[in-house]
């Protein structure tokens, strides 16, 4: 009698795929939870994104703040999860004729994960190497798993499984995907709340000596959807490149002071809220904004004046550039001249609206320039304050085609009504902000369809350093209407009516608006 004997079977495309995938989802979240377990380690999945961040095209910044303004981190993570799934089920359909190519490519993408999370300042080489080496086995292990529950024996070598086969294959399949995005989710929490055990509780940041003084009479124009004055912590725009809030630890995070300076020192957390506090309402803005757009704020800021930092360490002569490092590695560029200023308050920030500065506005310290850009200025988990020259040294954004100089421009906006409304006849309000730090607002003019530039009512400024409210009461005709707004500066110069991009130095134009009276 013969016995015949039968071969593995290769699983189909589309088997195969699936299990590509859903070994590729539990690398992806085994690797985000011990991220978030281990402390120092790299999320490959952020260092990733830190790595695309860093290695952008010219216009690209602009580009996504465009499309996505605050989400565009999010849509970053979303696009690097989805193309590491895709070449995951891609690798599980090259597994099925030639696994050795497939564990070639499954190590290129521990060896790539490994190399961007080395790259973070605040990882540790040892854990992040145990990461994306876990990540890796894990991938490898699952696909060969997989694979093997989607193959059957029999004739012929490519055969077609079983329904009760399939069944067993698509739910271990689901099963699996289900445990790595559990696992990722918990793994991206613990980040987030390591990020946020990082920060003292509220009060534990000393009083200001000179504190600042209270909010004048009239400091509102008194209408309902005007930006307030002080927007609140939760409020306040976000603009960085970091993926996931850097989590400094306060027993290790130091503020040094280097560069062209005749005394460098270094501060602790402790030494740095010892200091003498000054406190001062700031607005500062994204020069990513467009005309009328929501990237601007007015806090008030605590800190240690820069000036006396600065006085401590003294300054050399020809140190014209003041350079801010972040602990993630970003940098801006400053003229010295601007922060010595007579009259300028630059701060080194611990504290915003009162409490302590929030991890996504910088903890445990900032620096806050009032006139400047936050792209040339505002830099955000300050580790570092480096004196040197102009020419010598070009921060973050300036490689990436964005001015070395940003002052921000005398800027207004309308917030009431709002565009493409439709109010009723009679008296309407048109109201909003406006800004031009560190030289004031002098007045506000707006413009209904054709009719001459009519003057509004401003609020009392705080100061030269923060927007007002303005407000012009418009008797509203049936009809559509076109309505703009420009501002004066302190100096004197009147906004401008030609349009620019945001790129290299700011927008510039009249925000306009349409509104439909019944």
């Amino acid at each position: 009698m013969t016995i015949s004997s039968s071969v593995v079977a290769i699983p189909s495309r589309l088997a195969a795929a699936v299990a590509g995938l859903a070994a590729g989802a539990l690398a992806l979240g085994g690797a985000e939870l011990l991220a978030g377990i281990l402390p120092g380690a790299a999320s490959p999945v952020i260092a990733v994104g830190d790595l695309v961040i860093a290695l952008q095209p010219p216009g690209a910044k602009q580009f996504v703040v465009d499309l996505f303004g605050e989400a565009d981190k999010l849509l970053l993570n979303l696009v690097i999860i989805a193309v590491a799934l895709g070449a995951a089920a891609v690798g599980g359909i090259v597994a099925r004729t030639r696994p050795g190519v497939a564990t070639i490519g499954i190590a290129a993408f521990g060896i790539l994960a490994l190399g961007a999370g080395l790259r973070d300042p605040l990882s540790e080489p040892l854990v992040t190497f145990v990461v994306a080496g876990a990540a890796a086995g894990i991938a490898w292990l699952a696909l060969r798993w997989l694979l093997h529950l989607a193959a059957e024996r029999g004739e012929p070598p490519v055969a077609e499984m079983p329904a009760w086969g399939r069944r067993r294959f698509l739910g271990t399949s689901i099963a699996v995907m289900g445990l790595a995005a559990g696992g990722g989710l918990l793994g991206r929490t613990l980040l987030a709340r390591g990020r946020l055990d990082a920060v003292p509780q509220v009060g534990s940041v000393p009083l200001a000596g000179a504190a600042a003084a209270p909010l004048p009479d009239g400091v509102a124009v008194g209408v309902d959807g005007v930006s307030p004055i002080v927007t609140p912590n939760r409020d306040f725009y976000r603009i960085d490149t970091a993926l996931i809030v850097p989590r400094p630890r306060l027993e290790t995070w130091r503020l040094r002071i280097t560069g062209m300076v005749r005394e460098p020192f270094e501060l602790t957390y402790d030494d740095l809220v010892a200091m003498p506090l000054h406190e001062q309402y700031v607005t500062i803005a994204c020069v990513s904004n467009e005309v009328g757009g929501g990237l601007v704020g007015n806090a008030l800021w605590r800190g240690v004046r820069l000036k006396e930092l600065l006085e401590r360490a003294g300054v050399e002569s020809g140190a014209t550039q003041i350079v801010g490092r972040a602990v993630d590695g970003f940098t801006v560029g400053f003229p010295t001249a601007h922060a010595l200023a007579d009259d300028r308050e630059p701060l080194v920030a611990v504290a915003m609206n009162g409490d302590p500065l929030p991890a996504d506005h910088g903890f445990p310290a900032r620096l806050i320039v009032p006139g400047l850009f936050g792209y040339v200025s505002a830099t955000k988990w300050l580790t570092e304050i480096e004196l040197t020259t102009w020419e010598a040294f070009d921060a973050y954004w300036v490689p990436l085609s964005w001015s070395k100089e940003g002052p921000i421009l005398t800027q207004s906006r309308i917030d009431v009504p709002q565009d493409r409304a439709s109010v009723a006849a009679g008296t309407v309000p048109i109201a909003g902000v406006a800004w031009a730090p560190d030289r004031g607002i002098r007045g506000v003019e707006v413009q209904v369809d054709e009719e001459g530039w009519t003057a509004a009512e401003i609020s009392a400024p705080i100061s030269d350093a923060t927007w007002v409210q303005f407000v012009r009461r418009w008797e509203a005709t049936s009809g559509e209407h076109l309505i703009r707004v420009r501002a004066t500066d302190g100096t004197g110069e009147v906004q401008t009516d030609r349009r620019t991009q945001p790129a290299p130095d700011g927008a510039r134009g009249h925000h306009t608006i349409t509104v439909t009276v019944a």
